[in-house]
């Protein structure tokens, strides 16, 4: 496992704090400009075993949903490896008024744009406008036509949150009729606290799609050593910590984070006493 220093004081794994949102336009819409910037983190761990799941899944499959409760490191990991892919990378974070189809569609095809200026207006836009539950795998197809239409750079589309949208009712047949049919130079990297409805799941057996469960996200004892190490820790302390999070990203940082201003505090209460001789 590697670690990349972004030269802070703890590694903590923690998104930026936001400024007020920004408001850009889409068709009828008015869009939050934040949701559709790439995320940048204070600092994060590279952790090469995911990293290379996900470099495998880029080979053989069209997407890969990484799946896990909060914390354990889904947003990291898919910032890690979209700053490494060697690809053009769009990011698309979902909330849950966003399960209407047009306001989900609307954001994804702004995110797109960013890349892929003329993305959406040739059909994609207008059939958006008039699609009803009928026309669902049609705009799946037209969103297809688009990508594959367009600039021909490998492309990878980051959706990130996607539980919150998974029980509408566009959710399967658009993305049951996408997926199979992304082009080769076109990835979706979808992120969910939940397991995608079962239609999805069973891409798995067509190579279609990868999934990175939450048990495979947990921190294995070598991976914690040595983000112990790095935090300068012992191998005692990491295994401690592991048992107590059970692997869990959020809490070994935590826990890591703990152990280092209890340290200081004991350095500091020391550095006192001997004042006061």
């Amino acid at each position: 496992m590697q670690v990349v220093d972004y030269r802070l004081s703890l590694p903590q794994v923690r998104m930026l704090l936001i400024e007020p949102p920004n408001v850009l336009t889409s068709g009828n819409m008015e869009l939050i400009a934040e949701k559709i910037v790439i995320p940048e983190l204070e600092a994060h761990l590279s952790r090469a075993r995911l990293l290379a799941q996900l470099e495998q899944s880029l080979k053989s499959c069209t997407a890969t949903i990484i799946s896990g409760r909060a914390g354990t490191g889904k947003t990291v990991l898919a910032l890690d490896f979209a700053r490494r892919c060697d690809r053009a990378v769009t990011w698309y974070k979902v909330d849950a008024p966003e399960g209407e189809l047009e306001s989900f569609f609307q954001y994804l095809i702004a995110s797109i744009r960013k890349e892929r200026p003329n993305f959406g207006v040739e059909t994609l836009m207008p059939l958006l406008l008039t699609a009803d539950g009928d026309q669902i795998s049609m705009l799946a197809e037209a969103f297809v036509y688009e990508l594959v239409e367009g600039e021909n750079k490998p492309l990878l589309i980051v959706i990130e949150d996607l539980h919150l949208v998974c029980d509408s009712k566009w959710f399967v047949p658009f993305f049951g009729r996408l997926l199979p049919l992304l082009p080769s130079n076109v990835h979706m990297l979808m992120t969910s606290r939940t397991m995608p409805p079962a239609p999805l799941w069973r891409m798995r057996s067509k190579q279609t799609l990868s999934v990175i469960t939450e048990e495979s996200l947990a921190f294995t004892r070598k991976e914690a050593i040595e983000l112990f190490g790095y935090c300068a820790l012992s191998s005692e302390q990491a295994s401690i910590a592991l048992e107590h999070t059970h692997g869990r990203a959020a809490s070994l940082v935590r826990f890591a984070a703990m152990l280092i201003e209890r340290e200081k505090s004991v350095a500091t209460t020391g550095l006192a006493a001997s004042s006061d001789d």
